[in-house]
């Protein structure tokens, strides 16, 4: 079965980058995987993507050999399935609150008899190559979101989990619950309490040997996650550098020509 180079990079104690896909299109996610990524998230919860053109967008990066994941819609065997039986490398789960909502997850994601999935990985049988069966459980990445106040409050009992790779932060949804709406909403959090509860997770997720994902919105941000020890930082999304990028292009122009 194909190593996934994401958990290699763990391995060697490096951290992954990760660029995110909310734009359901092959050819877009084709040009993200050119850019040398190590890992590229289809998402499935907010992005503009159903599940064809996500299965489109897994192709997309085979000719790059970036690792593609799924940030699926929400908690179900029936979505965890079918991401990972898509090719998804690995999945990033929203909104797990609990010890139990973790379990699940883990168990979603895995055969009998440490799991629940049904077996039949259409596309995954090709595209992970041969011997998925007996190597996926090694070689697949399994990571629960933490973004509410519930699970702040559960937060060591998540980490705890057995068979759960890691946790990611998501930032704009952990403010809102942590501070309602006296924040604007946003990933790159500069208050010193938001900062503090990140920190807490990630101290929370290496406490119990897991890894730690943070959602930035900036090449700045993200190294500055690193920095404090983030093992997987998010690095730029399709739709907001595509608009940052024209938005410069015809400021500059205008800016030249006085238009």
């Amino acid at each position: 079965m194909r190593t996934n180079a994401v958990k290699a990079h763990w391995a060697q104690g490096k951290p992954a980058i990760n660029g995110w896909l909310s734009i359901g299109n092959g050819f877009a996610a084709e040009i993200m995987a050119a850019q040398g990524y190590d890992s590229l998230t289809v998402d499935l919860q907010h992005g503009v993507v159903d599940y064809g053109s996500a299965v489109q967008m897994f192709q997309a990066m085979g000719a790059s050999g970036v690792m593609p994941m799924a940030r699926i819609e929400q908690l179900s065997p029936s979505n965890v399935t079918r991401a990972l039986d898509a090719g998804a490398m690995g999945v990033i789960c929203p909104m797990i609150n609990s010890r139990a909502d973790a379990e699940a997850l883990v168990s979603y994601s895995r055969y009998a008899p440490n799991g629940i999935r049904s077996f039949g990985p259409t596309r995954a049988m090709f595209s992970a190559g041969p011997g998925y069966c007996g190597n996926a459980e090694d070689e697949l990445i399994c990571m629960a979101m933490i973004e509410t106040a519930e699970a702040m409050d559960n937060l060591d009992a998540i980490c705890a989990t057995p068979g759960l790779d890691g946790i990611y932060v998501g930032p704009s949804d952990l403010t809102l619950a942590l501070t309602g709406r006296r924040y604007r909403v946003g990933f790159d959090r500069e208050e010193p309490e938001m900062i503090e509860a990140i920190q807490t997770i990630l101290t929370a997720a290496h406490r119990h040997g897991i890894k730690a994902g943070l959602h930035t919105g900036s090449a700045h941000y993200a190294c500055r996650a690193v920095g404090w020890g983030f093992d997987f930082v998010t690095a730029g999304t399709d739709v907001r550098l595509l608009a940052e990028a024209a938005g410069q292009t015809v400021r500059s122009v205008r800016k030249a020509h006085g238009a």
